[in-house]
């Protein structure tokens, strides 16, 4: 066995606690030259806590909102459908300036990152203008069209325009971020998620149940207090790229239009939107499945969603670092090192989702029940946990093994395995599962299984043929 694919050697206990406070308070270190055990430290750490920030917002905001009711959390869940094609603009650019700022770091080029920062935020403003008038203006349609329920039509459409009407938070805090990882300033943006999501914490019961002077604005007020959240949390990245961190430093002489920076990030970035479009749109499609099977399919999927998604961040955090190594390394001149950082996160990867499904097994209806107390609920979101625990470990790899392909510049590679395995067969098989076969809801369950289950382990073995390793960007 070559030394790449190895198991991760333990790490003393002295270096191992050094290591996590200068993770938590930002490297200097160059990650091209360090030790592997240690960079991988470094940028997984922060990263983790950072994507467990950002997960936080979704499971804080649908714990309240669960208070006002079944039709208020699928109202939720149904606005997080569009914004699922947000994000998948938002992550596709922010896997561009990733890549592209970690290859400029690797190449000592600073000045080259931080104008490739610049075009980012340039192009998140430009892309987030549509959403956003979308979003105010047709809040209701947007909610019919994917069989939202009375309520829903004429309390719940507020929170839809709060949500894509402020779209550009969302935008311009995942572009940054992305930004400071690239750079391997993992830590700054941790500290940006940890502000914004405890002003959300603070504000999610004060504004959607009011408290002496301040109104209770229900649904809305969640929206509203996410919006403030995240606005804070643009505002800090804004003046911390324009102080400097370790890596990266915007000034005067980078605030430019740079046409061929721009088309390179966009270029890039359509494998990387690709990839999301289609995979977050197939949660559109399945939202829409379960909407035919009634508001407790959907409020059930909801919840389980939102813990999902917490659960499943820290692990795309360690999946993010083996990004960075592997855009730095390969921009360094140094492939033989990006994989073997993959090997080292993957395996991390795959015994952090295992405890995880241990826990999905043994407790999911408990889960479920923290957000909800209907028993229908609480059974169908409950049985997507326990199906979903069966092959997290094999989900693990798939989410390196992207990121690897991310990282190197190569967002196309993904984005064909996606349109195959999402659209070609996770969809049709879940609707041929949950209607034609009268599986309901626990077809799509099924499907979401079996789809996501293939794609991991046909994602890894096209990792290991290697072609990634002579991406040019």
């Amino acid at each position: 066995m070559s030394d790449a694919h190895q198991l991760p050697k333990v790490v003393p206990r002295a270096s191992l606690w050094a290591s996590l406070r200068e993770a938590i308070r930002g490297s200097e270190a160059d990650y091209t030259s360090i030790p592997l055990r240690r960079a991988v430290l470094l940028l997984a750490i922060p990263m983790m806590l950072e994507l467990l920030m950002e997960s936080t917002f979704a499971v804080v905001d649908i714990y309240f909102v669960g208070k006002l009711g079944p039709s208020a959390v699928a109202t939720v869940g149904i606005t997080e459908t569009f914004l699922f094609l947000l994000y998948s603009v938002a992550m596709g650019l922010a896997t561009a300036v990733t890549a592209i700022v970690a290859r400029r770091i690797g190449e000592h080029h600073r000045d080259g990152a931080a104008v490739a920062a610049v075009q980012s935020i340039l192009i998140g403003l430009a892309a987030s203008l549509p959403f956003a008038v979308i979003g105010i203006v047709y809040a209701r349609e947007l909610l019919a069209l994917m069989g939202a329920d009375a309520w829903a039509l004429e309390h719940g459409y507020r929170y839809t325009q709060w949500m894509l009407g402020t779209n550009v938070v969302i935008m311009l805090l995942f572009i940054i971020n992305a930004v400071f990882r690239g750079a391997g300033d993992a830590a700054t943006a941790m500290r940006v998620l940890f502000v914004a999501n405890g002003l959300n914490i603070v504000l999610d019961p004060l504004l959607i149940f009011g408290w002496g002077p301040v109104p209770a604005m229900g649904i809305e007020g969640a929206a509203v207090a996410t919006v403030i959240g995240r606005g804070v949390g643009v505002l800090m990245q804004v003046y911390v790229l324009w102080r400097g961190v370790q890596h990266i430093r915007v000034g005067r002489r980078h605030l430019v239009v740079d046409v061929p920076v721009a088309l390179g990030i966009l270029k890039t970035s359509l494998g990387g939107i690709g990839q999301m479009m289609i995979g977050m749109t197939s949660w559109i499609f399945l939202m829409r499945i379960l909407a035919g099977v009634g508001s407790t399919a959907v409020a059930g999927a909801t919840i389980a969603l939102r813990i999902l998604m917490f659960t499943l961040m820290p692990a795309w955090g360690l999946s993010n670092a083996a990004a960075t190594l592997v855009g730095q390394n390969l921009g360094a001149g140094q492939p033989e090192r990006a994989e073997a950082a993959v090997w080292r996160i993957g395996w991390y990867n795959m015994v952090f989702m295992v405890g995880v499904s241990g826990l999905y097994f043994l407790f999911h209806d408990a889960m479920i029940g923290w957000f909800s107390d209907d028993a229908e609920v609480i059974a169908i979101g409950g049985e997507w946990l326990r199906i979903l625990s069966y092959s997290y470990f094999v989900y693990g790899w798939w989410m390196v093994s992207v990121q690897a392909f991310n990282g190197a510049g190569d967002t196309m590679t993904p984005t064909w395995i996606n349109l195959v395995f999402f659209w070609l067969i996770q969809i049709p098989l879940s609707y041929a599962l949950a209607i034609t076969l009268g599986w309901q809801h626990s077809g799509v369950f099924w499907g979401v299984f079996i789809s996501e289950t293939s794609v991991g382990l046909f994602t890894l073995w096209l990792f290991t043929r290697g072609r990634w390793k002579t991406r040019q960007v």
